[in-house]
């Protein structure tokens, strides 16, 4: 049909225009709020993995490192003080979710990626000159409150920027930008260590200004999306913003199905309320398990702790820094496959392939470690030993990267229809970062505890959660966002939970714009 959208294979409109350089250089520099993110992830580890840090900050566990011949492997870096270091930041990011949520709404997805950037660079400098365990933890909070901001503003930005047919390789570039951020930091730790005089961690916490400056001062040039534009009564310029990043006059109707959209979503006065109506169930179910799923991947503990995981299991210092490294070198070409991969093939068979090849690779990680150190954690690897347990790391971190990590961050976003969109996503960044901060909290008191039996509870997790997408996640892939309401109504399960008079979709044969039920 000429001068409008058309039905794709999905059964929903796929609306004229192409993916534009504009709009990939902007959602290239809104990616790179990730970065923020990853780089705090891998600089982390390495930092508490220094004796001159553990020395300077925590001579406890410096003393029971150096006990290490005689000590439980398992339990040589069980410190809560430790941990609370590395898990604040993400307490901080909880919290600053629920008022990122507003700001995100009121002011433009652009102005929250911009004071999540500032704050964050603040707390990088704090943090490099930390001379107590109090500016360590006041630096990580602040840390903690910009990526609170990024992480709930650059998903929703790239999905509404994106057309519905390059949604997830352009969403997947926060993924990616995450993935750069840690590997980074890996190498930074790797350079940093080696320094003379026991203060290379201030320079690697000090680095972090970079990536925040990199955001913040990227938003300044960033255009608001159409959506917002629409959302805060600025309809022309939204109009304009959408013929650009379409690259085609040809928008009236997308146009048309955005306003509507966001009429449907000022009739909503409570954002939080609505978003337990039966008919979000879905959407509510999803925003909540993902992020908690993606935790239990066990992803974290490897990131966080990697360094400190292989010191822990018998690499010398430098053997574990580089260690991080390459499974950092491994976690961004595999994201690549993911970028792709996830448009052509979608999403429902990047996340069973992951789920089952992390599943796999965590029990040999940990049949590994039963078979070295047993119950009592005495021992040392060899070198080929050693080599295998890097190995199975490495495949269970590509795993991860083309599945659950991208995924975790795309789907919740593309999901959420506008009226409950900032609320929703607020709920998805809250529930990651309250478990990343659980996990973080107690990951090391739990390889003391649970030993090897730790990977064969995370593959535990894994498999439960392949299972879960299995049966309940229909594929989204080449939906436009609003019309993602067929997908669920399709669905054996989400289907009876919306009635169809709630099924709106454009009459394409007008060409009006308009929202008929035809389903």
């Amino acid at each position: 049909m000429a001068g409008g959208a058309i039905i794709n294979t999905a059964g929903a409109k796929d609306y004229p225009g192409n993916m534009t350089l504009f709009v990939f250089l902007t959602c290239l520099v809104a990616a790179t709020g990730g970065l923020i993110f990853g780089y705090d992830i891998g600089i982390s580890g390495g930092v508490t993995s220094m004796d001159s840090f553990l020395k300077k900050f925590f001579p406890s566990v410096y003393s029971k490192e150096l006990a290490s011949h005689s000590t439980n492997q398992y339990c040589k870096f069980d410190s809560q003080v430790l941990t609370s270091f590395t898990s604040s930041l993400y307490l901080a990011a909880l919290i600053a979710s629920f008022f990122a949520s507003t700001v995100t709404r009121v002011f433009g997805r652009k102005w929250s990626m911009l004071g999540g950037g500032v704050v964050f660079l603040v707390g990088s400098a704090i943090n490099g000159a930390a001379k107590n365990i109090a500016m360590l933890i006041i630096g990580r909070i602040l840390l903690g409150i910009g990526v609170g901001f990024a992480n709930q503003s650059v998903p929703l930005y790239l999905s509404e920027m994106a057309p519905a047919r390059r949604r997830g390789l352009l969403n997947m570039g926060f993924q990616l930008m995450i993935t750069i951020g840690i590997l980074v930091a890996n190498l930074i730790n790797y350079g940093t260590a080696k320094i003379s005089g026991g203060w290379g961690w201030r320079i690697s916490l000090a680095l972090a200004a970079v990536p925040a400056a990199i955001i913040t001062i990227g938003s300044l040039f960033l255009p608001d999306t159409p959506n917002s534009l629409i959302e805060r009564g600025h309809d022309e310029k939204a109009m304009n913003m959408l013929r650009r990043i379409r690259g085609t006059d040809d928008v009236t109707i997308e146009y048309n199905d955005l306003v509507v959209a966001s009429e449907e979503s000022k009739a909503v006065k409570h954002p939080w309320k609505n978003i337990i109506q039966r008919k979000y169930r879905a959407q509510l179910t999803m925003v909540i398990l993902i992020p908690f799923f993606q935790q239990l991947t066990g992803i974290n503990v490897i990131m966080f702790y990697a360094p400190v995981l292989f010191k822990t299991i018998g690499f010398g210092d430098n053997a574990s820094l580089m260690s991080a490294v390459i499974s950092g070198v491994v976690n961004v070409f595999a994201t690549f496959v993911s970028i792709f991969s996830v448009d052509k093939y979608g999403r429902r068979l990047l996340f069973l392939e992951g789920g089952i090849q992390m599943t796999i690779c965590q029990i040999i990680v940990g049949t590994l470690l039963a078979a070295k150190f047993g119950i009592s954690g005495e021992g040392h690897l060899s070198k080929t030993y050693a080599s295998f347990v890097v190995l199975f790391i490495c495949i269970y971190v590509a795993g991860f990267a083309w599945s659950w990590g991208p995924l975790g961050w795309l789907v919740p976003s593309e999901i959420l229809p506008l009226e409950i969109r900032s609320a929703g996503q607020s709920i998805n960044v809250s529930v990651n970062m309250l478990f990343t901060f659980l996990i973080a909290q107690v990951f090391l008191s739990m390889l003391c505890h649970m030993k090897f039996g730790l990977f064969y509870f995370f593959s535990g997790w894994v498999m439960i959660m392949t299972i879960f997408i299995y049966y309940f996640l229909p594929e989204t892939k080449n939906m436009p966002i609003e019309e993602m309401v067929l997908v669920w109504k399709k669905h054996w399960f989400w289907g009876k939970f919306i009635a169809d008079n709630e099924v709106h979709v454009g009459d394409l044969e007008m060409g009006n714009g308009g929202r008929s039920i035809s389903v």
